[in-house]
């Protein structure tokens, strides 16, 4: 089975997310995409983090309804913090029938020369969607590297946070089902 896998912190999951992994799921020969929640991202370790556990929880509501979704609480037993490439590792060891792909921003992909074995992650099959000021040029890519021509979302879990700190609302940036937990356990106020 061709899985890919949407690292993040998801911070909260929100609607952006979900649409960057159902274009994935349109345009790739995949039959899921795994959603792994990271507990800790080594690179934004200053960033405040809800609980692993409610982020994970929102995640799971988010996508309940779509089976080509899964949600992956694997990082939760790897040290912390969470690197790409040890959990990698981990599922090819423990899925060795599956082939994955790993889904990544723009702004991820141009800050990955930062990260833990980056060069052997360039080894591994990329799906890169387009991150809004962050343009990555096809010509620069390999073979197993691939560009995708995804909407251009600037929604940010960053800007959905400081929304419900002020107080303001954040319908449609977030699943009806993650902003109903969200407000009944006023998680982020």
């Amino acid at each position: 089975m061709h899985v890919g896998l949407f690292f993040g912190s998801f911070n909260p999951v929100h609607t952006g997310h979900l649409i960057i992994a159902s274009t994935v799921l349109n345009n790739l020969p995949l039959s899921q995409i795994w959603f792994v929640v990271s507990p800790q991202n080594p690179l934004k370790e200053n960033q405040w983090l809800l609980a692993a556990d409610k982020r994970l929880m929102l995640v799971q509501k988010a996508t309940e309804d779509d089976p080509r979704f899964v949600v992956s609480d694997a990082e939760f037993s790897l040290p912390i913090p969470s690197y790409t490439i040890d959990t990698l590792s981990y599922f090819e060891k423990q899925y060795p029938e599956n082939r994955f792909y790993l889904i990544m921003g723009s702004d991820s992909f141009l800050q990955l020369h930062q990260w833990k074995s980056y060069k052997d992650l360039l080894e591994k099959n990329v799906v890169i969607y387009q991150r809004p000021g962050y343009s990555v040029p096809e010509t620069a890519l390999a073979a197993n590297i691939t560009l995708l021509k995804s909407p251009l979302l600037d929604i940010s879990a960053t800007s959905i946070r400081s929304l419900i700190r002020e107080g303001k609302n954040i319908k449609y940036l977030v699943p009806e089902k993650v902003l109903q937990l969200i407000e009944q356990e006023q998680l982020y106020n």
